[in-house]
């Protein structure tokens, strides 16, 4: 039981230190700033865990895309060797004893207490996989499916951290995560291209005359890419509308945080669109005043409730929903709407305390 998982958790080995936390926190800080800042909106309880998750995942991306195709010319044993050290580090994470390395000890710690199943991290190796051999999407599912793993499991693993484990939340922090990769997608594509890699759908490019290849050797902006652009911002605006209503069923005190990092990466992709959608030429970034305008919408929508959305998972992204499902343990009638509350009640506190610590 969920219960039981907690009471474990009290007598288990603990195997990161303040210094291992403060690692994953500066690794954060320095890998995006968006979610970083974000970050210091949920409660206390679970920004740490959270950091832990997105440090060992920015560990992982960083030691596959080092041996990528734009540094080794995609040699398939440097890369499969790569990926074997990755596995076996998640390997021994999941042992209880993990490497000497402070994003390993710090997820160590948080895996079995928030059961958060093994299946996400493989998958998002997986992922990372197909970054490395330079795979590219025909259609819409190919993105959705590589979308899926590199950030469909980020939303998934977050939505366990939390508690919010029913199929129908668990879908839609997926699909929070797949529409903030599009959004990367969109913004990063002339950076993308000088580096030999396309996330567009292949066939939204024949279909405007652009012959994918042709276009790489010579990446250029042109009405047909901004088309293209405009096209996957929508798909990626739709998923954030279906995400809202997965973020108001959070517990209240993580709302703010989600809200944060669903808005700013969402204004990324208005960002673009203020540059004509030319993403080639240029890379859109949010200027801090506007981060700041958001502020102030952003807690405002943490305090509202959302209609529920009863589409089911993307197909791409079922998979991950059932891991977690999979994964739940067994809670006594009731218990679950008392950790909701209990989440909150330790947030408002602490959101008291501060409050009395600033005015004096």
């Amino acid at each position: 039981m969920l219960q039981a998982s907690f009471e474990l958790h009290k007598t288990r080995k603990t195997h990161a230190t303040a210094d291992d936390l403060a690692a994953c926190r500066n690794l954060l800080r320095g890998g995006s700033r968006s979610f970083y800042a974000a970050s210091f909106l949920l409660p206390p309880r679970f920004r740490d865990p959270a950091m832990a998750l997105y440090a060992f995942c920015r560990i992982a991306d960083d030691a596959i895309d080092c041996i990528g195709i734009d540094f080794i010319g995609n040699d398939p044993v440097l890369r499969a060797e790569a990926l074997a050290g990755l596995y076996d580090r998640l390997d021994r994470i999941y042992a209880g004893c993990p490497i000497d390395d402070p994003a390993d000890r710090a997820l160590a710690d948080v895996v079995h207490p928030f059961a958060i199943p093994k299946r996400l991290f493989e998958a998002l190796l997986e992922g990372f996989a197909w970054d490395a051999e330079g795979r590219r999407y025909e259609d819409l599912s190919g993105v959705y499916a590589y979308s899926a793993r590199v950030a469909g499991t980020v939303g998934a693993m977050m939505a366990a951290l939390m508690g919010a484990r029913t199929e129908a939340l668990v879908a839609r922090a997926c699909d929070l995560g797949v529409a903030m990769q599009i959004t990367n997608i969109c913004r990063d594509v002339g950076e993308d291209a000088r580096n030999g890699r396309i996330y567009l759908p292949l066939s939204w490019l024949r279909e405007l005359g652009i012959d994918p290849d042709a276009w790489l050797k010579d990446p250029r902006f042109s009405p047909e890419i901004a088309a293209v652009v405009q096209r996957l911002l929508a798909v990626a605006d739709w998923l954030y509308q279906r995400a809202d209503a997965g973020i108001a069923g959070l517990p209240l005190g993580c709302r703010a945080g989600i809200n944060a990092a669903r808005y700013l990466y969402a204004e990324i992709g208005r960002q673009v669109e203020r540059q004509g959608l030319d993403s080639v030429s240029r890379r859109a970034v949010v200027p801090p005043a506007r981060k700041l305008q958001l502020l102030a919408p952003i807690l405002g929508r943490a305090l509202l409730s959302s209609n529920p959305v009863s589409a089911p998972p993307l197909d791409e992204t079922r998979f991950l929903v059932e891991a977690v499902v999979a994964a739940t343990p067994e809670q006594p009638a009731g218990f679950g709407d008392r950790l909701v509350r209990m989440v909150e009640l330790f947030y408002e506190l602490d959101e008291r305390q501060r409050a009395l610590s600033a005015a004096r």
